[in-house]
């Protein structure tokens, strides 16, 4: 796995995301990530997540980043609108646990997050954990193989 200086990250929002999206972005530049590419909203004022998470799905998608990392007020629309893209297996997380076995078991590229039911600190927590986690392969990867239709 890629150390956090040599990875490339793509994040977005909605509004209700904006605010823990701006925040985390302060916090993954202080690890001294090669890349963070922020794909919006640019405002808390009211927007549609899917405006955001189509292009930044096909950045990662493309590899064009290695990572991406998605945040609406559940993480659900987010997620479910990422996951439309056949290159990405977003996993919806909420502890740092889970984020760790998105990675581990499932080999999650991106990372979505609930803003309105995680703190800033949690966030923080499962990114660092979400980007420090390899994949196990082995069983898992029969089991990602099979997720397509």
């Amino acid at each position: 796995m890629k150390s956090i200086d040599e990875l490339k990250i793509a994040i977005c929002s909605d509004h209700a995301g904006y605010e823990l999206k701006i925040r985390l972005i302060e916090f993954i530049n202080s690890k001294n990530v090669k890349e963070l590419k922020d794909f919006g909203a640019f405002t808390a004022e009211s927007s549609d997540y899917p405006d955001y998470a189509h292009p930044m799905a096909s950045a990662v998608e493309n590899q064009d980043y290695d990572f991406g990392i998605s945040i609406c007020g559940t993480g659900n629309g987010i997620s479910m609108t990422v996951n439309k893209h056949a290159g990405i297996r977003a996993a919806l997380c909420w502890t740092p646990e889970i984020a760790r076995l998105a990675r581990l078991h499932n080999n999650a590229n991106v990372l979505s997050l609930p803003a309105r039911f995680v703190s800033f600190e949690e966030a923080c927590e499962m990114v660092d954990v979400f980007f420090s986690t390899d994949f196990e392969g082995g069983r898992h990867q029969r089991r990602i193989d099979k997720i397509s239709c």
